[in-house]
């Protein structure tokens, strides 16, 4: 089992959930977060006054998949997030060890 963790531009999270939607993903979580990478931020003008904008918004999507289905997960979220900009985001890949439905008990794949 692996957990995928994608950290992308806020206005693409709709689109995202579609595209995961299409490949069969039905539970994913959502966390609004703000960050920096290569953009280092920017300056923006309020009210005459400038000033620096040091993390962006940003929006990480969880999801928990079987090993099988990760690499249709991870192009799914590249092909939609790909604006071919800086700041599209990052993905990341973990190994999940154990996942337990707290509802019923259920373990592992069965509770994914």
């Amino acid at each position: 089992m692996k957990l995928i963790t994608a950290i992308v531009k806020p206005f693409k999270l709709d689109e995202i959930r579609d595209s995961l939607s299409e490949v069969g993903i039905m539970g994913l979580t959502i966390t609004e977060v703000k960050g920096f990478g290569r953009q280092k931020g920017h300056t923006e003008l309020y009210r005459g006054s400038e000033y620096t904008v040091d993390f962006l918004p940003k929006t990480k999507i969880e999801v928990a998949v079987k090993d099988e289905e990760a690499d249709s997960v991870i192009e799914a979220i590249t092909k939609v997030a790909n604006t071919g900009k800086i700041g599209d985001g990052k993905i990341f890949v973990s190994s999940l060890d154990q996942v337990v439905r707290i509802r019923t008990g259920e373990l592992d794949e069965d509770a994914i």
